[in-house]
């Protein structure tokens, strides 16, 4: 990767001897390693069996779930926050571990529906909840750094599983809540 970056600092017309450069090939692929560091993770290393017993039925919310990921489409950063909300069915899991699910799939290449959707169905998946709503907010550099440059703009995505799909009074208390 090293040298993938080296050849296209010289494309661009830069010179690698330049001191502030000299280096830069060997940042950029260990950043492009840590930025993309979710492909060398599962859910279950993730998870780490922090799932627990628990008599709650009640909705549980994380909010403002700071993420960074890189659009599959220009490898450009998306920067924002999700909301992730379930109501449990008998077990929990560790609060941590939804932060870490966030991020296992925002560190890959990525759009944000997709990155919505998976979190969503994967928190079905570890903790089999009656349902599942999540929200994110980005804002996308390959809208406001190229293309229309749009400084301003902001993407909301949401996926909405079980009961928070099904039933109105549950994704309205979600939405209530996340504000």
């Amino acid at each position: 990767m090293k040298e993938q970056y080296a050849n296209i600092i010289r494309a661009i017309g830069e010179d690698l001897n330049r001191p502030g450069l000299q280096d830069t090939p060997k940042r950029a692929a260990k950043a492009m390693k840590f930025l993309t560091q979710g492909y060398q993770q599962s859910i279950d290393e993730v998870v780490n069996g922090a799932l627990f017993p628990s008599d709650s039925s009640e909705m549980i919310i994380v909010k403002d779930i700071e993420l960074y990921s890189m659009c599959e489409h220009h490898m450009l950063p998306f920067i924002g926050k999700a909301h992730v909300g379930y109501i449990p069915t008998g077990k929990v899991v560790g609060l941590s571990k939804i932060a870490r699910i966030v991020d296992m799939f925002a560190r890959r290449l990525q759009i944000q529906e997709q990155l919505t959707v998976q979190i969503a169905e994967t928190i079905q998946d570890v903790t089999e909840a009656a349902g599942v709503g999540v929200i994110i907010e980005a804002k996308h550099m390959c809208m406001m750094m190229r293309g229309v440059e749009k400084q301003n703009s902001s993407m909301k995505t949401s996926s909405m599983l079980g009961c928070f799909r099904e039933d109105a009074a549950t994704r309205t208390e979600f939405l209530s809540l996340i504000r």
